[in-house]
Formats: C-alpha cells, sequence, structure tokens
C-alpha cells in the first residue's frame, strides 16, 4: 500500500473503484483473476504469446467474454483517419493490453491505452505484466477522464492496488 500512496501523492489525487461503475470493477475483477491464475502456472519469463493465449484460454474457461485484437477507429475533425489495436476487449466494457516484460509498464504504455479509450470512450484500460514477479506489479489502471462521470483529472492511472495475488 505505501507505492500506492506514494503515487497517489505524485499525481494529487486518484479515482478509487468505488467511483467506478461497479458492473465494470466486478468485470475488471474477473479479468484480473483469470490472470493470476495464468501468472501462478506460468510465472514470469515466456514470450507474450503464451501468456496470451494461456488467458485466452482462462477467459474462456471461467466463461469472461472477451475478443482479443480489437481496433478502434480514431476520428479527427469527424473523419476517421486511421485505427489502433487492443489486445483484448472484455466483455465490451474495457481494454486490456498485456506485456511480457521485466520492466515496468511506461508512460508511453500508459498514453497509448489511454488515447485508445478516447478514441473508443471507454472509462478504463488495464495492462498487464506478466513479466513481473509478481503480477500485482505489473498490473496498471488506466482511466480516461474524458469517459468518467464528472472526473476532469487528466493524468488518473494507478498501479493496480488489489489483494488477489
Amino acid at each position: 500500500m505505501t507505492h500506492h500512496n506514494t503515487q497517489e501523492r505524485r499525481r494529487g489525487r486518484s479515482t478509487p473503484l468505488s467511483d467506478l461503475d461497479p458492473a465494470l470493477t466486478e468485470s475488471s475483477r474477473r479479468l484480473i483473476g483469470c490472470a493470476i491464475e495464468v501468472h501462478k502456472e506460468l510465472g514470469p519469463g515466456y514470450p507474450l504469446e503464451i501468456y496470451k493465449k494461456a488467458l485466452i484460454k482462462e477467459l474462456t474457461i471461467e466463461e469472461v467474454a472477451h475478443t482479443t485484437e480489437h481496433k478502434v477507429e480514431v476520428e479527427f475533425d469527424e473523419e476517421v483517419i486511421g485505427s489502433v489495436e487492443t489486445d483484448f476487449f472484455i466483455e465490451d466494457r474495457f481494454f486490456l493490453n498485456i506485456k511480457a516484460d521485466y520492466h515496468d509498464v511506461t508512460g508511453s504504455d500508459r498514453n497509448a491505452l489511454r488515447a485508445t479509450l478516447r478514441a473508443a470512450d471507454l472509462e478504463l484500460g488495464l495492462i498487464i505484466n506478466f513479466g513481473q514477479r509478481r503480477l500485482k506489479d505489473g498490473l496498471v489502471r488506466v482511466l480516461n477522464p474524458d469517459a468518467l462521470r464528472g472526473d476532469d483529472d487528466e493524468d488518473d492511472d494507478d498501479d493496480y492496488d488489489d489483494d488477489e495475488e
């Protein structure tokens, strides 16, 4: 919890999970449970594709609706100018990008997911880095301040603080 509190002070304010739609929070918890199972069985060190396949299998077993390689159109001046892709679209509610790096999730990773959330007008995205020794050290929640109810915090994302692992 100390790490989380330090981040809150650094960013000023963090959006608590209780401020998100309870159904969205429950969907994210179900996904995280699946990711924890994958990480417990495999641990860190494998290529990204191994984790992706294992997560697809676990999501299917747990009946968590998902699509992979989900494309999102990007508009500028009311015209589609291209598209971006996320690794997973979970229960038609939020995006998930996965990594398998020893290094921490970067600001660039967060910014890219936040931009994708804005393009899709979704509240929440998660980044899960299976390359960390403890999965909770690789869980990052990214919020779209434009889609949050009454929230104007431009830089609101968190290392996920969940007690499931």
